[in-house]
């Protein structure tokens, strides 16, 4: 099973815990980490995910999504076929960064694209051409225990 995670899920396990939504969706990436450490589940990183990794200014955050981003085996490179999928799911409402995730993910056949967004979760879901099951943490892990 190939999962994608996105920026902000890779950030979620050193958000604010005070809300029972931030911190049920923290452990649910700490266990969706732990199977791709296993061996269970493959971890997919791309050149879009260290681009915005390497944008992160808090130090620490930075570093730890780029030692999340370590257990990945391969970085998926930006194509033009890549770009051209982005671009049409950029027309769908999509911020051009998130598009490009979309994209790669859907590209690499990721079997789920993890994302905390709920914007983006839910105009997500509406993209037919992306052939991707688009999820929260939560509904991964859901869908992990089935």
């Amino acid at each position: 099973m190939k999962i994608y995670l996105d920026s902000c899920s890779l950030q979620r396990p050193l958000d604010d815990r005070s809300q029972i939504r931030i911190a049920l969706e923290a452990e649910a990436v700490l266990s969706i980490l732990a199977l791709c450490e296993t061996g269970q589940a493959e971890l997919l990183s791309s050149e879009a995910l260290i681009f915005e990794t390497q944008r992160i200014p808090n130090v620490y955050r930075r570093e730890n999504a780029f030692e999340i981003l370590s257990i990945a085996k391969n970085v998926i490179e930006i194509t033009a076929e890549i770009e051209d999928l982005a671009r049409r799911v950029m027309k769908k409402g999509i911020k051009p960064l998130d598009a490009l995730h979309l994209a790669t993910a859907t590209n690499a056949l990721a079997d789920y694209f993890c994302t905390c967004d709920s914007r983006l979760l839910k105009k997500g879901k509406n993209i037919e051409e992306l052939n991707i099951n688009i999820v929260s943490p939560l509904e991964l892990v859901e869908e992990i225990e089935r």
